[in-house]
């Protein structure tokens, strides 16, 4: 796998910034729409267990299950962007993730932050 199978992000200049911060340098908040997020769960695959299983006793990283939680990740915040959009957003603040385990069947992941409106100083 290349480097842009590991990452994710935003492509240059989006229409929906998210940033990690809760402001962002030269820019005013004129409007503060609420909390958005976008959730995803992935169900775990037999063949990657049973690979990860066996990785797992020589050692090294696991990459198809780091692809998928790339994918997954990528995912989540995409429908997170969607549903700052739908509300007019053109930013979202405190960005973060959350990861967790969904009735032993998959991974659930989530995109949250603040969405807002913002203009330049």
């Amino acid at each position: 796998m290349g480097i842009e199978e590991y990452g994710g992000g935003q492509e240059p200049q989006p229409d929906v910034l998210v940033v990690t911060t809760n402001d962002i340098p030269g820019h005013r908040v004129t409007a503060v729409l609420g909390e958005v997020f976008g959730l995803t769960v992935r169900s775990r695959h037999v063949g990657s267990q049973i690979g990860a299983g066996l990785k797992s006793l020589v050692g090294g990283e696991l990459k198809g299950l780091t692809k998928t939680l790339v994918e997954t990740r990528n995912q989540a915040m995409l429908r997170l962007v969607e549903q700052a959009r739908a509300r007019g957003a053109n930013a979202v603040l405190a960005f973060r993730f959350d990861v967790s385990e969904a009735a032993d069947v998959g991974t659930e992941v989530c995109a949250y932050g603040t969405a807002v409106v913002l203009a330049r100083e």
